[in-house]
Order: C-alpha cells, then structure tokens, then sequence
C-alpha cells in the first residue's frame, strides 16, 4: 500500500511539473515569428511575457498582435546591455526564444531564463550554420534541408539541438518554395520543441556527436548575385533558382545593360562542347540559350531593356 501511495503521489507531482506554465521572452522578427508566435499564444500553458524585435524591423505585425494580447512590446533594445538585462530579470521568465532575430546573446543574458534560451536555425546543424541557409542550400544542390532547434551558448549555431526535421528539396524548388515550408515548419517543430522543455523527456544531442566541425556558411551581400558563366550548367541553374523572388535575383550584363534572370532551364540530352563561355548560342521570341562551361543552358524568364541577337556575350559588370 505505501508502495501504491507513494508511486499515485509521483504520478502526480510528475503532472503537475509537466504541466507548469512557462513564461518566455520572445526575441523575433518576420513570417517564422507570426506563425510561431500563434501557436505559442494558443496554449495556456505558455504565457508570453515580452517581445523584442529587430531593432532594423519594418515588419510590425509583432508589435499588433502584442498589444492584442496585452504583451509589452519592447523597442530599440541592445539585448546585452545592462539596464536591458535588468529589464529582463524583472519578467521572471523561464525561457528564452529566438526566431529570426539578430543580436547576439552573449554570457549574461543566457543566464537569466531557468530553462535557457533557444534559438530556430533553418539549417540541418551541425552543418549549414550561419546564414542566407536557404540560398547556399540550393547553390550547393542539396537534395534536403533542415529546420533545427537548438539551444544558445555563446558560439554562433553552436548549441545542443532539441529537435530537427529535414525537408526534401527537388528541381521544382527555388528560394521562394523552400521559404514556404520553412515559414511552416520553424513554426510548428519551435512550438514542440517548447513542449519538450516543459515536459522535460528529451535529452539534447550535441553537435559534435552528429560531426566534430560541421561547416558555416556566410552571409551573401551585394555583388553575389551576378552569374558566373563559367560553370556547368547545373550549377547555374542551381544558382538562379536560389536567388530568385523574394531574393535579389541572379543578374547579368550585356552591352553594358543589367539583365535580372528570373528563371533557366537544362536542355535535356544538351552535348558537352567546347565554345565561347557566356555566348548566347540560341534565340527565340522569349528564351534565349547560352553556352556555359560544359554545355548550355536555357533562360525562361528574364528582365532586359536592350536588344539581344546570337553571337553577344554575357559579362560580369558594365
């Protein structure tokens, strides 16, 4: 009888602990914070108690729903300094959440929260830290991606992951259809992972148990959409479909005339020949046919405000 008593009484204590209302500050910005962030708000057993945006935001939908549910939303925040760490101590809460935020968290501030802070990656870590994940993804011809959730210590993506899930990535796919699934898929594995702390029956992984280094990739700034023609085709096609809308699109120049390329395509059982790279080899009314390092490769939909005949040359600048 002591037994059964005693083991009903764990039981017991055991839900109660499972089911202790978690406070967290939410530190977010765009489409991966919304969803997210509803899915969050639905669940009475987690309350949100502040959100800091990006301090560069021009996305304020974070800021409407915060004053609809009466959350404080906090401005111009340098996450860690002091007088923002006192802020922050006095929310009590028991985790931290990063998603698509931009500051780093340094040693202070992942100290406050009891149950530490978290961070989504849409990255398979311990490979693909860093950023612009979705467009080297792509350029890289990977046939997956992943989504991560992992803790925040003080390396960049570093953290032991909570939970991660792949996705599959075919030749359908560009940079706007991976976003997609991303702006989905961050949202709902951010929402169990949060549901895994609570109930406390995970044990984290360590990076370095799936690979000792993993690799980074860098951010992609201006200049790094412009095509290098001296390259296979697939890795051309690989490259504009990782630039496309909502991205900078790949760009080139003919006649000292910028040309946005939206679109290419492989010319099925196209022949490896040896000709001038960058040429364009094939003309009709809308596509036009270019040679590349080891065959040619087809543009679809493109932006050009000059006239284009065979035998012109793609460059990289004016």
């Amino acid at each position: 009888m002591v037994r059964e008593k005693s083991s009903k009484y764990n039981k017991q204590r055991k839900s109660k602990i499972i089911m202790k209302k978690i406070k967290i500050g939410y530190f977010a910005d765009g489409p991966w914070s919304h969803r997210a962030f509803n899915e969050l708000v639905a669940d009475n057993s987690l309350e949100i108690k502040f959100i800091v945006p990006r301090t560069d935001t021009k996305d304020f939908t974070l800021k409407k729903l915060a004053k609809e549910h009466n959350i404080d939303y906090l401005n111009d925040v340098k996450i860690n300094s002091e007088e923002f760490i006192n802020i922050a101590k006095k929310y009590n809460c028991d985790l931290f959440i990063s998603m698509s935020f931009n500051q780093i968290f340094k040693n202070k501030i992942l100290k406050i929260p009891n149950l530490k802070t978290i961070n989504c990656h849409a990255g398979k870590l311990p490979f693909y830290k860093g950023r612009n994940i979705l467009n080297w993804v792509l350029i890289n011809d990977e046939k997956e991606f992943g989504i991560t959730i992992h803790y925040i210590d003080e390396g960049i993506d570093t953290g032991d992951i909570i939970i991660q899930e792949v996705f599959p990535i075919t030749d359908n796919d560009n940079y706007n259809s991976l976003l997609e699934v991303d702006y989905l898929g961050c949202s709902n594995l951010l929402y169990k992972a949060v549901k895994k702390i609570q109930q406390g029956d995970f044990k984290p992984i360590p990076q370095s148990d799936i690979h000792p280094t993993g690799f980074y990739c860098g951010i992609r700034g201006p200049g790094d959409e412009l095509i290098n023609w001296n390259q296979n085709s697939r890795s051309i096609f690989n490259f504009v479909r990782a630039l496309s809308y909502p991205g900078p699109v790949a760009r080139a120049f003919i006649n000292e005339i910028e040309m946005k390329i939206h679109k290419v395509s492989i010319l099925k059982d196209s022949m490896p020949y040896v000709n001038t790279i960058g040429q364009i080899v094939g003309k009709s009314e809308r596509k036009i046919i270019v040679k590349t390092k080891d065959t040619v490769i087809e543009i679809t939909d493109y932006e050009y405000d000059g006239k284009l005949r065979i035998g012109q040359k793609f460059t990289y600048e004016k």
